[in-house]
C-alpha cells in the first residue's frame, strides 16, 4: 500500500485546537499509523520519513521476535534493538505491559523529536497519544466518551517548563485499543510518551469500579518517570501528581 497523506482532521477532537492560524497543521497516515501533528512549519514529508522508519525498525524486529508483537507482559530489555523498539521495551518493563501498549507513545515521540530539529515547537497526536516540546503554556483537553460528564469540560494546563512531555490516554469503553479494565479514561503525564502510553494501559486494566481509583492512583505513584494521572470513570473522577486541572472555555 503506498503512503498517503492528508491534510484533513477526521477524528472531532483535531477539530478542536486553539491557535489554528499560527500554526500549520497536517495529517501522515500510513497503514494503522495515523498522526495528527502541529508545527510551526509544514513538515509532512519529513514526518512520513520517520513514520516509516519506525515501522521498518518494528517490522524487522519483530521478524525475530515475533513476541515483540503478541505478548501482554514485559520482554526482556534489549540494548542492541533499534532506538524506537528499545523504548517500548524499557516503558513495557517499567509499566509491567505487553511492549505494544507503548507503539502510539513511542511513535510519537519519535516523530516528534525528530521535527523538533527543524521546528522549534511541535506537537504530535496519535490516536489520543501526545507528544508535546512547546515553548508556551498549553491546555489538553479530557476526553472521557460522549456520556462523561468531564469530556469538554475540562483540561491539563501545562506551563512551558514541564515540556518536552508525553500525555497519553487509555480507555476502557471509547476507542478500538485493548483495555482490560473499564475506566473511561486514564491519562498519564509523563517526560517519556512511550512510558505514559504504557502505563495508561496498565492503570487503566486495573480499574473496574471507581473503588478502585484509590488503588490505581498509588499505584501511579510508584511508576518510575510517572508526573501524574488524571482517572475517571462515570461521574468520578480522581487525580494525582503534577496535575492542573482547568474548565475549559465554552
Amino acid at each position: 500500500m503506498p503512503p498517503r497523506i492528508f491534510d484533513s482532521r477526521d477524528r472531532f477532537y483535531r477539530r478542536h485546537s486553539p491557535h489554528a492560524r499560527r500554526w500549520q497543521t497536517f495529517q501522515v497516515l500510513f497503514r494503522e499509523t495515523d498522526l495528527w501533528i502541529r508545527a510551526e512549519k509544514n513538515l509532512q514529508e519529513e514526518a512520513l520519513a520517520e513514520v516509516l522508519n519506525c515501522r521498518r525498525q518494528l517490522q524487522a524486529y519483530a521478524e525475530s521476535n515475533p513476541l515483540f508483537l503478541s505478548s501482554f507482559k514485559p520482554l526482556p530489555r534489549d540494548p542492541f534493538a533499534p532506538p524506537v523498539l528499545r523504548e517500548m521495551l524499557e516503558a513495557a518493563a517499567t509499566a509491567q505491559v505487553g511492549p505494544m501498549a507503548a507503539v502510539a507513545g513511542a511513535v510519537a515521540q519519535h516523530v516528534g523529536r525528530a521535527l523538533g530539529k527543524l521546528t522549534s515547537q511541535v506537537i504530535v497526536e496519535n490516536g489520543g497519544d501526545c507528544y508535546l516540546d512547546l515553548k508556551e503554556e498549553i491546555t489538553v483537553g479530557l476526553y472521557a466518551g460522549p456520556s462523561s460528564p468531564f469530556s469538554h469540560q475540562l483540561g491539563l494546563r501545562f506551563t512551558s517548563d514541564r515540556f518536552p512531555l508525553g500525555v497519553c490516554t487509555s480507555s476502557g469503553t471509547v476507542g478500538h485499543s485493548v483495555s482490560l479494565g473499564k475506566a473511561d479514561s486514564v491519562t498519564v503525564i509523563s517526560p517519556c510518551a512511550a512510558v505514559a502510553d504504557a502505563a495508561a494501559t496498565a492503570l487503566g486494566n486495573l480499574i473496574q469500579t471507581s473503588g478502585d481509583m484509590a488503588r490505581v492512583l498509588n499505584k501511579a505513584a510508584s511508576m518510575e518517570k510517572v508526573e501524574g494521572v488524571v482517572v475517571t470513570l462515570g461521574e468520578k473522577m480522581g487525580a494525582w501528581g503534577q496535575v492542573e486541572l482547568v474548565p475549559l472555555q465554552p
